[in-house]
Parts: structure tokens; C-alpha cells; sequence
């Protein structure tokens, strides 16, 4: 017997939030602080709580850094992020295909 497919959820992808997060960092390589918030609709102690917390795990990779003299946080998808999401997305596949 194989094991059910929501036990290859990962249960750090399972909040809201969090799955958007991934999953607008899917389609790019880098994406700066306010133009994430603003697609995710969140506010800024929000996104940076759960930023922190997925950066904790591994699943990103932050860069701080300067626009002029304007600090800048910069976001990406780490390798490790781009597995654990891509196996997490095809759990929820099987799981709503049915099988």
C-alpha cells in the first residue's frame, strides 16, 4: 500500500500566505519587498513574519541591499524552497485528481 498523498504535504506550505508566497516566487527569479506585499495583498509585519520564518527552513534566500540610498530586501526561491514546493504542489494534485 502507497503512501496518501497528503502525507507528502508539507505542512510549512499549508497556510494561506505562505503558499502564495511560493508560488509568486515560482515565476521569478527576484523580487523585491513592496512588489511582492502588493501582489499578496499583505502587510509588511505579515509578509516579513512568514519571510522570516520560510528563510529559517531554507526555503529562500534574502538580499539586503541599497537602491540609492533606499534599503532594499530582495526575495527568491532557494533550491531547496523550488523541491519542497514542487513536491507539495503535486501531493495537491493527486490529492484533487482523485486517485
Amino acid at each position: 500500500m502507497s503512501e496518501h498523498p497528503r502525507n507528502q504535504m508539507n505542512d510549512d506550505f499549508t497556510n494561506p500566505v505562505r503558499l502564495s508566497l511560493m508560488a509568486a516566487l515560482q515565476g521569478v527569479d527576484e523580487i523585491d519587498f513592496k512588489t511582492l506585499r502588493e501582489t499578496l495583498g499583505v502587510s509588511d509585519s505579515v509578509l516579513s513574519r512568514h519571510i522570516s520564518a520560510l528563510e529559517a527552513k531554507k526555503y529562500l534566500n534574502v538580499r539586503k541591499g541599497f537602491v540609492g540610498k533606499r534599503p532594499r530586501t530582495w526575495v527568491k526561491l532557494s533550491e531547496h524552497g523550488r523541491s519542497s514546493l514542487n513536491e507539495h504542489i503535486q501531493a495537491l494534485r493527486t490529492i484533487t485528481s482523485g486517485l
